[in-house]
C-alpha cells in the first residue's frame, strides 16, 4: 500500500514532532481508541475510474479514497496527482495499491476495471475475458469488505453486475450497476431542452438494459409535477411519436457520439456514480434507475436478470423498487429487454 511521500517524522532524526503543533486543552478526553470513517475503494484507475474518484475528492464523500489498479506506475501517479491538490480539497486520506487487501473495510467499492473489445471480437468472446477478469477480482472485494455495497461500472454494465452477484456471495440489495442512471439524465437533458425548461424540473427514466434494448418511458415523464403526454392529450396538443423516437435514440448514441469525438466518456459518469454515492452513503433513500436484480417484477420472469429498473436506495443498497404504472407498449419492450440480457446470460456458463 501507497501513502503519501510526505510524513508526520520532520524532526532531528525522523522524531514526530506533530502534537508539539497543537496543545489539548484542560480536562479533555483521550482520543477515542475506533473513529467512524466512510472508505470507498475504487477498482480500475482508466479515464473512468479516475473521473469517478475525482468527482467524489471534490464532493467530499469519503474520508477515505484507496485506488487498485494493475499498473503501478499509472496507479501511483494518479495518487500522488491527486495527493498534490490537498490544500485545495477537503481532508481525504488516499491509497493506492495492486494488490486488494487495500480496499479492506470499505463502506462501497466500485468497480470500471474491464477488458477492452478488440476489433472483430464477438461480445460474447469480450464477455468470457471480462468473466475471466472478474472470477479474480470479485472475491478477494467481498471477502475484504462483507458489509460492503458493490457497485458495478464495467460494460457491459447489465451481465456483469449478474456477474459480481454470482461472484460475490453477497445478498442482491448489496450489488447493483450504474445502469441508466446516466442514460436518465441525458434523456431529462434531451427533454428540458425541446420544452426550454431545467433539467432538474424533469421527471423521466430509461429502464432496461443499459444499451440498444433499453426501454424509454414516456408515459411517466412530468415536468414540473404535470405528466407530459396526458396534458398534451387533455389539451388536445398534437404529438409526433417520431420525435419522442428520436429524443430516445439521440440518449442511445450520446455515449457513441462522446467516444468518436473525444476517445471516451468520462465526467458525465463520474457525475453520476458520485450521484448513485451520496445517496447511499448518506442513506437518503432517493431513487434512481440502477442495475438491480429484476426477476419478479414488472412481469420478468425466466431467470435472475439484472437491469436497469427505478429504485429507492439508501445505506443498505436497494431499498426497494418503484412500483411505476407502464403502458402495455413499455412493459413488453421491459420484458423483451430482460430476455435480450438473459440470452447473453445463458451463454456464459455460471
Amino acid at each position: 500500500m501507497h501513502k503519501s511521500g510526505s510524513s508526520q517524522a520532520l524532526g532531528p532524526g525522523g522524531l514526530d514532532i506533530s502534537q508539539s503543533f497543537f496543545k489539548p486543552i484542560h480536562g479533555a478526553s483521550p482520543l477515542p481508541t475506533t473513529t467512524r470513517t466512510t472508505k470507498i475503494s475504487v477498482i480500475g484507475v482508466g479515464n473512468v475510474g479516475m473521473a469517478i474518484a475525482q468527482t467524489i475528492l471534490t464532493q467530499d464523500l469519503a474520508d477515505e479514497i484507496a485506488l487498485v489498479d494493475v499498473n503501478p506506475d499509472k496507479l501511483r501517479g494518479e495518487m500522488l496527482d491527486l495527493q498534490h491538490a490537498a490544500a485545495f480539497l477537503p481532508r481525504t486520506t488516499i491509497t493506492s495499491s495492486t494488490d486488494y487487501s487495500n480496499t479492506v473495510g470499505s463502506d462501497l467499492v466500485i468497480v470500471t476495471a474491464g477488458a477492452r473489445q478488440i476489433p472483430g471480437e464477438s461480445r460474447l468472446n469480450l464477455l468470457q475475458r471480462n468473466l475471466a477478469l472478474f472470477s479474480k477480482i470479485i472475491p478477494p472485494l467481498s471477502a475484504g469488505s462483507p458489509e460492503a455495497i458493490l457497485m458495478i461500472v464495467s460494460n457491459p454494465v447489465d451481465v456483469l453486475t449478474y456477474v459480481a452477484w454470482k461472484l460475490s456471495g453477497l445478498p442482491a440489495n448489496r450489488v447493483i450497476g450504474s445502469g441508466t442512471n446516466l442514460d436518465s439524465s441525458r434523456f431529462r437533458f434531451l427533454i428540458a431542452d425541446h420544452l426550454d425548461v431545467n433539467a432538474q424540473d424533469v421527471q423521466a427514466y430509461i429502464m432496461g438494459e443499459h444499451g440498444d434494448s433499453s426501454v424509454a418511458l414516456w408515459s411517466s415523464i412530468s415536468v414540473g409535477g404535470v405528466p407530459i403526454l396526458s396534458f398534451l392529450e387533455r389539451n388536445q396538443i398534437a404529438y409526433e411519436k417520431q420525435t419522442l423516437e428520436k429524443i430516445h435514440k439521440e440518449v442511445i448514441q450520446g455515449a457513441y457520439e462522446v467516444i468518436g469525438l473525444k476517445g471516451y466518456t468520462s465526467w458525465a459518469i463520474g457525475y453520476s456514480v458520485a450521484n448513485l454515492a451520496r445517496t447511499i452513503l448518506r442513506d437518503q433513500h432517493k431513487v434512481h434507475p440502477v442495475t438491480v436484480l429484476a426477476k419478479g417484477l414488472y412481469g420478468i420472469h425466466g431467470g435472475d436478470v439484472f437491469l436497469s429498473l427505478p429504485t429507492q436506495l439508501g445505506r443498505n443498497g436497494v431499498l426497494g423498487v418503484t412500483n411505476l404504472h407502464l403502458s402495455e407498449e413499455e412493459s413488453q419492450q421491459l420484458q423483451k429487454s430482460a430476455m435480450t440480457i438473459l440470452e447473453v446470460q445463458s451463454q456464459l456458463g455460471i
